[in-house]
């Protein structure tokens, strides 16, 4: 059986196909790597960004020039689109670099014409770029073809610059450009002959899209990063609006009760006043959404002290921390609205008062909070409710569920007469991520 030979239409049809291809892997991986990704991102670039980006793009399709000459692959040739994009999206002198670093191969080979023509490519894109509003650049797909007599139409009625027919035209003059020198100087500068109008039309359109693919790459990315973005800073409001909501409630009790001690308790009122000024001003100068389980616990402290001051001996407080997770990112006010219920749930109404036990272990991601106390207990029907009733903690569960999903667990247990426990379980590591949202 004799091997079939591809025809010169199978051939450059072949060509374009895998030409688009090879264009459409490197600017997908290239966009995996975060700083490329981040002087994507970045209209405003400094000279170091705008070099990186040339030689990320410049340095492999140098080595696809130099394997369209040594090994016959023409589809690696991707001089014109490489240097033009890269004008187009970093500016003239990116892209002349890149159109130099691609001519090298072809100088050595003898295409004198390689050098000026793919710097001069870089130059064009660049120019265009500053003519250009960048939005319109990064609104270039592959897709145009399909609206572009629809756009015609419009521009010739409106009289008016569409900068998407533009950036089609500019890689077609280009192209045309190529077709030309090469047809007239063989051997002097690379390019694709067509055998017919059909696959000329053919290598003009392989042209345009080996631009615009790169580009709808590459402006995904922006997207979705942007997306990421809003979603960091959404996330970050809703649990500032979480936290505020915490703050007034516990400020509002606090305050009724300073109201109730004024007139029989003078001294004690001005203790509590003065105790809640130094825990506001803690919260003040400590605007993070995370702190330490130690800050934490410390500011748990303070608010004790108010409390034990209101309730006098009646009111006992054990802590068993362990050192280990002193160091634990928490989200900030996270066990004050816990101590809370327990003392106006659990203690407030039993007869001699009670013990809250606050007690910390690390586990497996970080670490596990415990707030116990031996107050009146709550029956199975609050028990089923005690996350929808009130604020303290139905705040803090969904505090815990939008930072970490379904890494943090709130469980409630409960005995009549016995007590109540609420025990966190709080990962490490994500706070951080979170807070710089």
């Amino acid at each position: 059986m004799e091997p079939r030979i591809l025809s010169p239409d199978q051939f450059l049809l072949t060509t374009l196909v895998f030409k688009l291809a090879v264009m459409a892997l490197l600017a997908t991986m290239l966009v995996r790597f975060r700083r490329f990704r981040h002087i994507l991102i970045f209209e405003r670039r400094d000279f170091q960004d705008r070099l990186i980006l040339s030689l990320s793009l410049g340095v492999p399709l140098t080595f696809g020039i130099a394997s369209r000459i040594l090994l016959h692959y023409y589809a690696a040739d991707l001089t014109l689109e490489g240097a033009f994009l890269v004008g187009l999206v970093a500016g003239p002198y990116s892209g002349a670099i890149v159109g130099g670093l691609t001519s090298v191969p072809a100088l050595i080979a003898g295409e004198w014409g390689a050098l000026p023509f793919a710097v001069g490519c870089g130059f064009a894109g660049g120019g265009l770029r500053e003519l250009c509003p960048k939005e319109a650049i990064w609104y270039f797909s592959p897709f145009v073809f399909s609206a572009l007599p629809r756009r015609i139409w419009q521009m010739a009625r409106r009289l008016q610059v569409d900068w998407q027919i533009i950036l089609v035209v500019a890689p077609i003059g280009l192209e045309l450009i190529r077709q030309a020198v090469g047809a007239r100087f063989p051997n002097r500068l690379f390019y694709l002959p067509a055998p017919s109008p059909t696959f000329f039309v053919l290598v003009l359109v392989a042209t345009v899209l080996c631009v615009a693919t790169p580009i709808k790459i590459w402006n995904n990315a922006r997207i979705e990063h942007r997306l990421h973005e809003q979603e960091n800073l959404l996330l970050a409001a809703k649990i500032s609006a979480l936290a505020s909501q915490i703050n007034p409630h516990f400020l509002f009790n606090t305050l009724t009760s300073i109201s109730s001690l004024i007139r029989s308790q003078p001294e004690t009122a001005r203790m509590v006043v003065h105790r809640l000024s130094a825990l506001l001003r803690r919260r003040l100068r400590d605007p993070n959404h995370f702190v330490t389980l130690r800050e934490e616990i410390e500011a748990v402290q303070d608010y004790l002290d108010i409390e034990t001051i209101r309730f006098g001996p009646q009111l006992r407080v054990r802590m068993e921390i362990d050192e280990a997770t002193l160091d634990v990112q928490v989200p900030s006010m996270i066990l004050q609205p816990l101590v809370e219920n327990c003392i106006k749930h659990g203690l407030s109404r039993k007869v001699g008062g009670g013990t809250i036990t606050i007690c910390t272990r690390p586990s497996d991601e970080g670490a596990v909070v415990q707030v116990s106390d031996d107050g009146l207990g709550m029956s199975e029907d609050r028990l089923d409710t005690a996350f929808s009733d009130g604020i303290g903690l139905s705040n803090v569960n969904e505090r815990l569920r939008v930072i970490y999903g379904a890494r943090s667990s709130l469980k409630l247990s409960s005995t009549i007469g016995r007590g109540t426990t609420v025990q966190l379980e709080i990962p490490d590591g994500v706070a951080e991520e979170r807070a710089s949202a």
